[in-house]
């Protein structure tokens, strides 16, 4: 009876040991959305969430205390915000903004202040999110559509502004009040006139971005009715009856 062949290939090297997962910290106050993170980033796509955070002081607590390879970090939490926390996170970690916020200014700050990325819910798939994450830690940034627009509009701003033999900036030398403004805090613009509640600015910015319904009931976790009911509310406080006219409004372009 011949002998079985065997199994063992000499000369070939064993091969290599699976990567460790990437380690993710998840930063944000609202505990459903850090749950969906969690279940989706430690769904066998190399990445494990190590420590949660409900704002930017308890990020940085458990940043120190897990090390992880890269922190998530929303924008607006009670108590020490994501952008007041950003600066003294990205000594521990890089660190990719992933919220509901758009603005333009907001947008600006976190990469001013050293975010890898900005990733805004609704514009991303699962598989993306995870590349995303793994770009970040790798030095290369990732920036959703809406937080593009909200670049260029700033680089656009800027640019007019430059253009302009009277700028703002140049008027406001002799009239203090206008100095005031444009030092106004990040996250504080024309908008603050429309008096939207968190949720509703949240759900405008959805709205602006051209999302329907059903996706931003899918983003925010809520149902289409309560996202309809939000929606009547904005409407009557921007005295728009479309979304188009609400959102040029919103955008400051009507």
């Amino acid at each position: 009876m011949r002998p079985l062949p065997s199994t063992s290939r000499p000369g070939f090297p064993p091969p290599a040991p699976a990567a460790p997962p990437l380690r993710l910290l998840i930063a944000d106050d609202n505990p459903v959305v850090r749950a969906g993170l969690a279940a989706l980033l430690s769904d066998g796509s190399g990445t494990t969430v190590v420590a949660e955070a409900r704002d930017g002081r308890e990020a940085y607590e458990a940043a120190l205390r897990h090390r992880p390879d890269v922190i998530l970090l929303d924008v607006r939490m009670p108590g020490v915000d994501g952008i007041s926390a950003l600066p003294h996170l990205v000594r521990l970690a890089p660190v990719m903004m992933l919220t509901y916020s758009h603005e333009t200014q907001t947008v600006r700050e976190a990469l001013r202040l050293g975010a890898g990325g900005y990733l805004v819910h609704g514009e991303f798939t699962t598989e993306q999110l995870v590349r995303a994450v793994r770009d970040v830690r790798e030095g290369r940034p990732q920036v959703t559509p809406g937080a593009t627009r909200a670049l260029l509009t700033v680089l656009r701003s800027d640019a007019s502004a430059h253009s302009e033999p009277n700028s703002p900036e140049e008027s406001a030398i002799s009239n203090p009040q206008a100095l005031s403004q444009l030092q106004s805090p990040v996250g504080q613009s024309f908008r603050s006139r429309f008096r939207l509640s968190e949720r509703e600015a949240e759900i405008m910015d959805l709205i602006a971005s051209g999302m329907t319904n059903q996706q931003i009931a899918a983003a925010c976790f809520i149902t289409e009715k309560t996202v309809k009911n939000h929606i009547n509310h904005i409407f009557a406080k921007l005295h728009s009856t479309t979304r188009s006219q609400a959102t040029a409004k919103w955008l400051g372009v009507a």
